[in-house]
């Protein structure tokens, strides 16, 4: 991967991450929620291919299930914060993704945290 970028782009993010360091821990927090969604959406994809039993776009004849598409989805976690997620799904509607709970929205040891106040 190449990153190109102009000197006063350059001196702009010194300029940034110089003055309030609050700037940059939330550019690292929102890099990390990136990067965690991305993560776990690339577990999930995984997780199907291992249930349709052959990788994405790999074609086998007769009557089988195949990938649907996916939809969006939110999920917080302790530490991270929310992330939004990419959960796939089957032709038939037969996956169910083992990565994230299917009925929550946030992990349990956030909802053990938040109870200990109650």
């Amino acid at each position: 991967m190449k990153l190109e970028i102009s000197v006063p782009e350059a001196v702009n993010i010194f300029k940034e991450i110089k003055e309030p360091p609050d700037k940059l821990y939330e550019m690292i927090r929102t890099g990390i929620r990136e990067t965690t969604g991305q993560c776990l959406s690339s577990l999930m994809d995984a997780e199907l291919a291992h249930f349709l039993g052959r990788k994405r776009c790999e074609r086998l004849h007769g009557d089988i299930n195949h990938r649907n598409g996916s939809y969006e989805r939110s999920f917080t976690l302790k530490g991270t914060g929310e992330a939004d997620l990419q959960v796939p799904g089957d032709r038939r509607g037969n996956f169910k993704t083992k990565v994230i709970p299917e009925s929550r929205r946030y992990e349990d040891a956030l909802r053990q945290d938040l109870c200990f106040w109650c």
